[in-house]
């Protein structure tokens, strides 16, 4: 078995995980110290979000993603960075008329989702392929954004992981590469157990499994207890894997994780299952990544 497994590592995400953990990266030197742990336990990818560092919601703010990936830089370590655009689909429709805004919507333009991927040009960012019920609101990405940002940070040299929660979100996916909007082979990262998409189960992952092109390198995780069965089915399936602290909270039942702890145990599957982690040098290869800084 000589296939080697990407691990990656969400450090923080944008949830309501705050107070919830007692050690949730919440400052710019808290996610990327976290991300250069991380990588020292194995890791190698790190999912980035940022969040105010003064109330710990998700933030969009350009300079703590700036002041993250040069912390990372500076740090020396060789882990490959990934950025979210997620951020700016979040739409809560008012009480009186649903057209209007309720607080704590955030939609933004496609370009304003992109800007801090095309300034700090990371190696990879997220795309997420569709809209869905989120919770209690909606997670609204249209093809025509979807569309806009994907040649946004393509032209910018990043590689878009298309995330996907469900398999309307995937067959748009397999869409834009078709008709190539995507370019080269194409990255999928399947999201499982997340209110209201694909469940975290096996059948749920090989499904969407055999829906990729064959061309497609892809990944998988799944949220709360199920991230370390998620592990082994991904890597049964031929898939990367992901975990960390965005996903779940718990090394076991009952006891915190830290994002390392969460890698080691990952790695630890991994070996079991008689493979490898791949470094970050083979990833870039195996993903024909570009922007290595």
């Amino acid at each position: 078995m000589d296939r080697k497994v990407i691990v990656t590592c969400a450090v923080t995400g944008g949830g309501d995980t705050v107070g919830k953990h007692p050690a949730i990266p919440v400052t710019p030197e808290q996610i990327a110290t976290a991300c250069v742990e991380a990588a020292k336990a194995g890791a190698t990818v790190c999912h980035i979000h940022v969040r105010d560092p003064s109330s710990g919601k998700p933030s969009m703010d350009p300079a703590l993603y700036r002041e993250v990936v040069a912390r990372i830089r500076d740090s020396g370590t060789d882990l490959v960075i990934n950025l979210t655009t997620g951020a700016g689909g979040r739409f809560i429709p008012g009480d009186v008329k649903p057209s209007d805004p309720a607080p704590g919507t955030n939609l933004s333009t496609p370009a304003e989702r992109v800007r801090h991927v095309e300034e700090l040009r990371p190696e990879i960012c997220s795309l997420d392929m569709g809209t869905m019920n989120f919770g209690q609101h909606v997670f609204m990405n249209t093809p025509t954004h979807l569309a806009a940002m994907a040649k946004a940070v393509q032209a910018a040299g990043v590689k878009p992981e298309l995330e996907v929660f469900d398999t309307g979100h995937l067959r748009l996916a397999n869409h834009f590469v078709e008709s190539g909007l995507i370019e080269g082979d194409p990255l999928y990262q399947i999201c499982l157990g997340i209110s209201w998409g694909q469940p975290a189960t096996p059948a749920a992952m090989a499904y969407m499994q055999s829906l990729l092109p064959a061309n497609a390198q892809w990944a998988a995780f799944g949220i709360s207890r199920t991230q370390f069965p998620m592990v082994a089915e991904a890597v049964n399936l031929g898939g990367h894997v992901r975990v960390g602290l965005e996903d779940n909270l718990y090394l076991s039942r009952g006891v915190f994780g830290s994002n390392a702890q969460l890698v080691e145990k990952a790695i630890r599957i991994i070996d079991l299952l008689g493979y490898e982690t791949a470094t970050p040098q083979e990833a870039r290869r195996m993903l024909k990544l570009r922007n290595h800084a």
